[in-house]
């Protein structure tokens, strides 16, 4: 393929088998062998500290039993009682900064058990039979609209469906799924796995899935609270923020979501354009995710740069360690000051040294140069709130603001997962602020139905 000195973006840099291989599973599935040797690493620990290092409390010690002695059902039933969307959870959970990360082993051998890894071989196992795991209780008469089914509205929606209510689950897309579906590695999740986990989760039944709906847009808040007995809020931070530096318009600028989106969505990966030399502005896991996919679709060189240091990334090390040993190269304590661009398109980025002085940034005025193709933002995304009452908002605006059972300060109006103020951007928190709702608005039910008595 020829080289051109700028904006040299093209599809097909790499062939079609190659391209296949690249994409493969990043974690492959553990043979039944393997897991019972994994598996038998585990002490089984009293007050076992990878429970309590696990937001949605799964009984790990108990599940790694039950695989040990050959029971993958109950081990599935422990896992997904606990965490619905424990298959995709096992997949792309910072484990090393979680449950593994807590592992009594890494005091004693510095490997600690495989934890992720025998989590999923449960849950895979039991989606591969589509076993039914669950059953739905009675019809109570109860209807909640959750909107956003991302992680935490589709631990809700299952939550509450499991309980005998009725829901209405709403979603912007064109599939359920939320970042599972849109924003996360393809490497990470192959085969289709968000949506069969979705069908699965839909499966136990109470759930009415209704895509292309927006708040704000096609539904109101005040029209979903007078049509339903409570509201659960998933939206999630639909907004890019923006460098807001000279050049941000330039072709070939854009946002590292909507890239990884794109490849998400892609049927046919050799169709899709790439950069020979791509640049990454940001630290977290989409500026990972990003980078590692450019390289992976043939991008001749790609450059993740962070205006601090290691420790102060959003993507743990496991994920940085990851992203160097595919060819991607970090810079650190280097911020924009302007993109360059030539004929309207994008041709480098000029950056500045930068410096930690009593913990606060501070640029060095040092100057230099990457040559780039393609640059992707990825600086942290922030929440749209169109649709969204002022009042329940924090001071900032930046999220909506719940207590600990995730009610908002509207009556029957509850919030969870990225879009509001709850902790840990995770996969499995979300998937918690969904169970942790769904128990509050059904506990909500049960003492009004008692009153009513």
């Amino acid at each position: 393929m020829a080289t051109k000195e700028t904006g040299d973006i093209a599809a097909g840099r790499l062939q079609a088998d190659q391209l296949a291989c690249q994409f493969t599973d990043v974690a492959p599935l553990l043979e039944p062998g393997a897991a019972a040797i994994a598996a038998s690493r585990c002490h089984y620990c009293y007050d076992a500290p990878c429970v309590n290092a696990c937001p949605t409390q799964i009984d790990i010690p108990g599940f790694i039993r039950k695989i040990g002695n050959g029971n993958l059902k109950g081990a599935a039933v422990d896992i997904l009682s606990a965490n619905p969307l424990g298959g995709m959870c096992a997949r792309v959970c910072p484990t090393e900064i979680l449950c593994e990360g807590a592992c009594v082993r890494n005091h004693q051998d510095e490997q600690p058990v495989a934890i992720g890894a025998l989590q999923r071989h449960a849950t895979d196992w039991a989606m591969a039979r589509d076993l039914k795991l669950f059953t739905r209780a009675a019809e109570t008469g109860r209807h909640v609209a959750v909107v956003g089914a991302g992680p935490a509205g589709l631990a809700c929606a299952h939550r509450l469906a499991l309980e005998g209510h009725r829901v209405t689950l709403f979603d912007a897309h064109p599939k359920a799924g939320g970042l599972n579906e849109y924003g996360i590695a393809a490497y990470k999740t192959v085969d289709e796995f968000a949506q069969r986990e979705v069908d699965w989760l839909l499966s136990v039944g109470g759930i009415e899935l209704k895509t292309g709906v927006a708040l704000g847009r096609d539904v109101t808040l005040d029209a979903l609270r007078q049509q339903h007995d409570a509201v659960f809020l998933a939206v999630g931070l639909a907004g890019v923020k923006a460098l807001q530096i000279e050049g941000e318009a330039l072709a070939g600028v854009e946002n590292a979501v909507d890239f990884i989106a794109r490849l998400r969505q892609s049927n046919d990966l050799s169709t899709l354009p790439v950069g020979r030399r791509v640049v990454v502005i940001g630290g977290g896991n989409t500026a990972i995710d990003a980078a590692v996919q450019s390289r992976k679709l043939g991008a001749e060189s790609v450059s993740m740069v962070y205006r601090r240091g290691v420790d102060a990334m959003g993507a743990t090390w496991a994920e940085q360690e990851f992203a160097q040993t595919q060819g991607v190269s970090i810079v650190l304590y280097a911020q924009p000051v302007r993109l360059l661009g030539d004929r309207k398109a994008v041709t480098g980025v000029e950056f500045e040294r930068t410096r930690e002085v009593d913990g606060r940034l501070a640029g060095t005025g040092e100057r230099f140069t990457i040559a780039a193709d393609v640059v992707l933002k990825a600086i942290g995304q922030t929440l749209v709130a169109t649709g969204l009452d002022a009042e329940i908002l924090t001071t900032d605006g930046a999220r909506i603001e719940v207590n600990e059972e995730r009610h908002t300060s509207l009556d029957n109006v509850w919030a969870g997962g990225d879009c509001a103020a709850t902790g840990l951007d995770l996969t499995v928190q979300a998937v918690q602020d969904g169970k942790l709702a769904a128990a509050s608005i059904s506990g909500v039910f049960a003492r009004t139905a008692k009153r009513a008595a």
